[in-house]
């Protein structure tokens, strides 16, 4: 098994986090793991993006061509890595910033409207963590258990107090994936 994820947005959004993340949980459970950032010129409000792969055996490359994975958080990330998702693929886009689709038949499409479920929520900053649990809903590469866990043991100290808030982010994104599945609507 081999799972290849890129993580792609502004510098704010979250999404070096939200790969970080995936990774620890993906370290925790004694899988072989990558996490590969980068940063745009400005670490907010410039781009940024991460690659995680995720795997059983050992990792030849960090650097994926065609992520199977591609989660995207605003509208020049999808514009620019859309097309890049391996055919059979899943890309996830943030829907309350980006309303177009790619339109590809070969994958499939989960869009999500974070932003508005993080504003439910009480915190925008959220987002990130409602993404990994929609994707993590539809494509169980680990567990929501092993992403719990990695929040409780990986969340730095400074951030401790939003623990809670991003253990209900996970599970929100979860539940609204889960959501479109059982009622057959939107792309996935």
């Amino acid at each position: 098994m081999q799972e290849e994820f890129l993580f792609a947005g502004f510098g704010g959004q979250g999404v070096m986090f939200a790969g970080q993340l995936l990774a620890y949980a993906a370290m925790d459970e004694g899988l072989e793991v990558t996490w590969i950032p980068s940063y745009g010129p400005e670490m907010r409000g410039g781009t940024a993006h991460c690659y995680v792969v995720i795997s059983d055996k050992p990792i030849g490359s960090p650097i994926v061509k065609h992520p199977k994975v591609v989660i995207v958080f605003n509208y020049p990330s999808f514009e620019r890595y859309a097309p890049e998702v391996a055919p059979g693929g899943l890309l996830a886009l943030n829907a309350s910033l980006i309303t177009q689709r790619s339109h590809r038949t070969d994958i499939t499409e989960l869009p999500v409207p974070a932003t508005e479920l993080a504003d439910e929520l009480g915190n925008l900053r959220l987002a990130n963590v409602i993404m990994l649990g929609a994707v993590l809903a539809v494509r169980p590469v680990l567990s929501l258990d092993a992403m719990r866990h990695a929040l409780e043991n990986h969340i730095p100290e400074h951030r401790r107090d939003m623990l809670s808030a991003n253990l209900e982010a996970l599970e929100r994104g979860a539940d609204f994936a889960a959501s479109l599945v059982s009622a057959g609507a939107g792309a996935v």
